[in-house]
């Protein structure tokens, strides 16, 4: 089901049998601390949608390696940022694209936490333009409960912490550097502050969070619950319908 290996000719037959829907995922190219590669967000947002795709039969656009990094500062080597408006039009475009292809559902799945608010923007520009087109933007952290409690288990402000060590070291471990998770470990200083700091003022080495503690068993885990939670979302997504009628004017 992946977008890129299908034909013009066999997509409108994809869409129709997913009840023209389709999976983008969105990732960054950052720092994550001395122990995690650069790539593990969109690296994360790949093997996600790849399996969410193969469960539910919905065809997964290409994957977007960049995103709205530019919180991590130019401190440690590694991290390719887009501005905010850049993210946006980004994925305006690439909507709208989808749109005349076909699509008619569109699951915007992200794995980088502040990708979240160029995406809102991009989905309020999406479904202004095209009546049609449903949007949603699904932040990878917080599929479910279960997957949120996961997640923020070692910090409020997490990077690069023990679940996202746990998930690479469980999903991609060439990602990985296990041998330096014990040393990586930096908390979370951000309880109480009333400013949005960028992380060179707020750790150390670029984590947040405990990796020291991650194990393979809890990646595992992990990444069960995101496939499986997701899955679900995506297949409620398919049928839901508005709950009102199509109206362009107000009733007076």
């Amino acid at each position: 089901m992946q977008w890129a290996e299908r034909t013009w000719t066999e997509l409108p037959a994809d869409l129709a049998a997913a009840n023209y829907s389709a999976l983008l995922p969105i990732g960054a190219t950052e720092q994550h601390g001395p122990h995690l590669a650069t790539g593990m967000d969109f690296v994360l947002a790949d093997v996600l949608c790849r399996e969410v795709a193969a469960r539910t039969q919905v065809p997964m656009l290409p994957l977007l390696p960049y995103g709205c990094s530019i919180g991590h500062s130019r401190r440690w080597p590694g991290t390719i940022a887009l501005q905010p408006i850049t993210l946006i039009n980004l994925v305006k475009e690439i909507g709208d694209w989808a749109f005349h292809s076909g699509v008619r559902r569109l699951f915007i799945v992200n794995s980088h936490v502040t990708n979240a608010a160029p995406l809102r923007c991009a989905l309020e520009m999406l479904r202004a333009e095209h009546d049609e087109l449903k949007v949603a933007v699904i932040n990878s952290a917080h599929i479910s409960a279960r997957v949120r409690e996961a997640h923020f288990a070692d910090g409020d402000d997490w990077h690069a912490n023990a679940a996202e060590t746990a998930l690479m070291m469980a999903v991609a471990p060439h990602i990985a550097r296990p041998e330096l998770n014990a040393t990586a470990d930096d908390p979370d200083r951000t309880e109480g502050l009333v400013f949005s700091h960028p992380v060179n003022r707020t750790s150390l080495n670029g984590v947040t969070g405990t990796p020291s503690t991650a194990t393979v068993e809890q990646g595992r885990q992990l990444f069960q619950w995101m496939v499986e939670d997701l899955a679900e979302l995506v297949e409620r997504g398919k049928r839901e319908t508005p709950p009102l009628e199509f109206c362009y004017n107000a009733r007076v």
